[in-house]
């Protein structure tokens, strides 16, 4: 017998973390379900092309991670689950399985898929086999999307749960990352007290021709238009005319249309999911768990090389 899909791991997970309601540890669900569905010692053994983790372990995983984003499992803390009311609900439908079409009814799930989508059709990272309208590349870059999407949100949590002046010094650290600024030096954080709405400033560039104000908001609620123009006012009060707004929610579609149409000074908007993406994208609170290399033929060896 060959191992379960991910996909049909997530009913069974589900039933069980339904049994007694209670908070449990990812890998005490493992252990359970693979008794529960007569996994063999052997199967579980088998490793994924990378030979860093068990295939089993990999597709059980996946399965949690879908039933998290479908809001059926919550996540009191690191590493464990607990079924939701949204979860008991389902499973009193008495679904024959449950798969990604299934969890589409979720708003949650379907905004997840759609921050893992670029360009190409939805692929499942684990599926047992390529589709076959897709080339090889492309599956690899599909499933790069799922897992990105996973990380940036994996991140987002993470960042929420930080002290407030943490994350202050966090976004500009970020900046100072991405090119701003000679040095750490260059980046300042605003004591609080009458800064008018101002967390930090960070140097334009290295010479410090010009200097970039920075709001840094570490919010649930989505951040509106009043605050924008808060932020505004306080960058009229310091006689400067570009700011950054970071954000560890959303923005409301009246403060985006705001800084829009602001011609007297220029203020950039950063939400929670982009924040998460430019922390990736320059290596800020994550690291690098693998490397894949693709190769090709270099024509160039065999037509110019002496042999």
């Amino acid at each position: 017998m060959s191992l379960p899909t991910y996909d049909q791991f997530m009913l069974p997970l589900l039933k069980l973390a339904a049994e007694d309601g209670q908070v449990h540890h990812i890998a005490e669900l493992r252990e359970k379900l693979a008794q529960r569905l007569n996994i063999t010692p052997e199967q579980r053994a088998i490793k994924s092309p990378s030979g860093r983790q068990s295939i089993f372990d990999n597709r059980v995983g996946w399965a949690n991670t879908y039933l998290r984003k479908a809001g059926l499992l919550s996540r009191p803390k690191r590493g464990c689950v607990q079924i939701t009311q949204r979860g008991r609900d389902l499973l009193a439908e008495n679904p024959p399985a449950i798969d990604d079409l299934y969890l589409q009814r979720f708003d949650e799930f379907r905004e997840f898929k759609e921050r893992s989508i670029s360009e190409q059709s939805f692929s499942t990272p684990q599926d047992d086999a390529p589709s076959p309208t897709t080339t090889p590349e492309e599956t690899i870059s599909q499933a790069i999307g799922v897992l990105d999407a996973e990380l940036r949100d994996e991140l987002l949590d993470k960042v929420k749960q930080i002290p407030p002046d943490r994350f202050e010094g966090l976004v500009l650290k970020l900046l100072h990352a991405m090119g701003y600024g000679g040095s750490l030096k260059d980046v300042e954080g605003v004591p609080r007290g009458p800064d008018g709405g101002i967390d930090g400033t960070i140097k334009e560039d290295k010479l410090g021709l010009d200097v970039i104000y920075i709001q840094a908001k570490r919010w649930e609620n989505s951040v509106g238009r009043e605050k924008v123009q808060a932020f505004q006012g306080a960058l009229a009060g310091v006689g400067a005319r570009k700011g950054v707004f970071l954000t560890t929610s959303t923005y409301t579609q009246q403060a985006i249309a705001y800084a829009s149409q602001l011609r007297d000074s220029k203020i950039i908007l950063i939400d929670g999911q982009k924040l998460a993406q430019l922390m990736i994208e320059h290596d800020v609170g994550v690291s690098v768990k693998e490397t894949f290399h693709i190769k090709r033929i270099d024509e160039d060896f065999f037509t110019d090389a002496d042999f």
